[in-house]
């Protein structure tokens, strides 16, 4: 039998812990958005596991990061595709995903010594896998040298809803992994538009190259208190085959911080590397109506649903009553078991009101 050396390997570490509370009615916490098929007949964490399986080149088996509620369903999909992960860590409560990251490093360290991680979020579009994969590869060997690296989205567009990072000197012969000058907040519109003009700034796309050893010790010097408690929570964890509950009053201790906010901001290796991948973070019904509209009118139907007379509507039926759009432009239209929601497409960052309503109804 051939030994694999693990830490030549890249692990893969899907983080599965969101909500996704501006697609509701259709994602809620107890069904959140990665386990429904919104972009392609698969479920968007399917297609985010099949992105770095073992045959897609050099990848371990992926370890998985996602709520104690939703071990089944996952176990499900994952059979569905047929693929076996490493692990699961189940977390007992959310706490972001530094604390998040923390565990998948920290079982990373103890299985195998050490290893590259490439944290990627389960609920994200990448319509060219092949560039991130070929950015990956090509930034192994760096993190393997203790940088940090994170994968910066040419943007198209000023966009005001994203985080950016600004570029700095180049880290490689020909220029394709670049220093972090600095990370910014979603910034003002004139600050994206010039950024778009002058370039050498990149959406911040929340996936992530480095070695699970040197995140492990960022986190000792920026932000010791996730590395105390995610140690502590996977020292007292408990296992049943893939499956892995970390200690919930140890996990509870870590801070509700990012990763971004705990470690990539303040480390001092810290590397970006532009790729053009056809991203989405499929956040808000507009984006899953650009990504799907096809016929010559605009509209897009999934499920049960009738358009006459009507252009560039998204009518998304899942488990609810069929629906009839007619005589209406630009709308979208979602009908589940759980809720119905009508709205204007350039209203659809409203919608985490409506889920807000909702839910504080029901608590």
């Amino acid at each position: 039998m051939t030994h694999i050396d693990q830490t030549k390997l890249i692990h893969p570490v899907i983080l599965s812990g969101g909500a996704g509370t501006r697609l509701w009615p259709l994602s809620r916490p107890e069904h959140p958005k990665q386990f429904f098929p919104l972009v392609s007949e698969r479920t968007m964490i399917q297609d985010t596991v099949l992105r770095t399986a073992p045959s897609a080149g050099n990848f371990a088996a992926p370890v998985i990061v996602t709520s104690a509620r939703h071990e089944a369903m996952l176990l499900d999909q994952l059979t569905a595709i047929e693929v076996a992960p490493a692990a699961l860590l189940l977390e007992p409560e959310g706490r972001n995903t530094a604390p998040a990251i923390a565990i998948a490093a920290r079982w990373i360290v103890e299985q195998h010594g050490d290893g590259v991680m490439l944290v990627m979020p389960s609920d994200h579009m990448i319509a060219k896998p092949d560039i991130l994969l070929k950015a990956a590869a090509a930034a192994h060997g760096l993190a393997a040298d203790g940088y940090m690296v994170t994968f910066g989205i040419i943007p198209t567009a000023p966009e005001t809803g994203f985080g950016y990072i600004a570029e700095g000197g180049a880290l490689d012969a020909e220029g394709h992994i670049r220093s972090v000058n600095c990370f910014i907040e979603k910034p003002p519109l004139a600050d994206a538009i010039a950024y778009l003009e002058n370039g050498g700034f990149y959406w911040n796309s929340g996936i992530f190259l480095f070695s699970a050893r040197a995140l492990l010790d960022a986190l000792s010097i920026h932000c010791p208190t996730v590395t105390e408690a995610s140690i502590a929570a996977m020292d007292q964890a408990v296992a049943q085959g893939v499956s892995i509950k970390p200690d919930h009053a140890a996990f509870a201790a870590a801070p509700n911080i990012s990763i971004d906010h705990a470690v990539m901001e303040k480390a001092d290796r810290v590397a970006v590397v532009p790729v053009d991948m056809g991203w989405s973070d499929v956040g808000s019904w507009q984006a899953i109506w650009a990504m799907r509209a096809g016929e010559e009118a605009g509209n897009s139907i999934h499920g049960d649903g009738f358009v006459h007379d009507a252009r560039g509507n998204l009518v998304y039926v899942e488990g609810g009553p069929p629906v009839a759009a007619i005589g209406v432009d630009n709308c979208v239209i979602v009908s589940t078991a759980q809720g119905v929601l009508v709205l204007p497409r350039d209203r659809c960052q409203d919608v985490r009101a409506a889920a807000d309503h909702f839910r504080k109804r029901a608590s």
